[in-house]
């Protein structure tokens, strides 16, 4: 019942907001070929990012922590299929089926910050996934006039009423092969997704 009353609740309060989109002609292209996407996003951005997205073929990696259950279940809601589990070596499960995705031409959402932190620093397990794939690391980054902040790890936001959202999808790019390219796509994915999303004020 709580999950139902709070799925009503995101679509009452996103058909409020004002969202402009730029950038998407830097994936829709790779869309239209087939190609394997990984988008990448901080985890406090992910509300206005998923609301804001077309779906079509993405999948969205969530925790599977409890916590995780309730962002899974938004996300369904919106349409999205879910990975449970994580994109670290660690999290063998989920890894395993985001490898299974991208490798078929699919699309994976993931937070390279999540499931716990640090906030707004990259982990590899994405990029890893991109790298041994073949896929296009896209960075998805959100901004927004009027928010919320959920007192958690990290300070997710849940955009007011009638907030100005504007989601920006960054420059597409192949992660090269080896740890070395493994650690410059880590390095390039950092500061791409520090531009695209303005931090919020604590």
């Amino acid at each position: 019942m709580h999950r139902r009353l709070a799925r009503m609740a995101v679509q009452l309060l996103a058909a409020t907001w004002r969202v402009e989109i730029e950038g998407e002609k830097n994936y829709l292209l790779l869309r239209e070929r087939g190609d394997s996407m990984v988008f990448a996003t901080w985890h406090s951005t992910l509300l206005p990012v998923i609301w804001s997205h077309k779906i079509d073929r993405t999948a969205l990696l969530v925790s599977s922590h409890r916590d995780g259950g309730y962002l899974a279940d938004a996300a369904e809601y919106l349409g999205y299929r879910t990975i449970r589990g994580s994109s670290t070596r660690h999290g063998v499960a989920g890894l395993v089926e985001l490898l299974q995705q991208l490798k078929t031409g699919g699309e994976v959402g993931i937070t390279p910050d999540g499931p716990r932190g640090p906030a707004r620093v990259v982990k590899p397990g994405g990029v890893f996934a991109a790298q041994k794939t073949g896929a296009s690391v896209v960075p998805v980054g959100a901004e927004v006039s009027t928010f919320w902040k959920i007192k958690s790890w990290d300070v997710f936001l849940v955009p007011l009423p009638f907030a100005r959202v504007r989601v920006v999808y960054g420059t597409p790019f192949k992660v090269d092969d080896g740890p070395e390219g493994l650690l410059r796509g880590v390095r390039k994915l950092q500061p791409r997704l520090d531009a695209l999303s303005a931090a919020p004020a604590c």
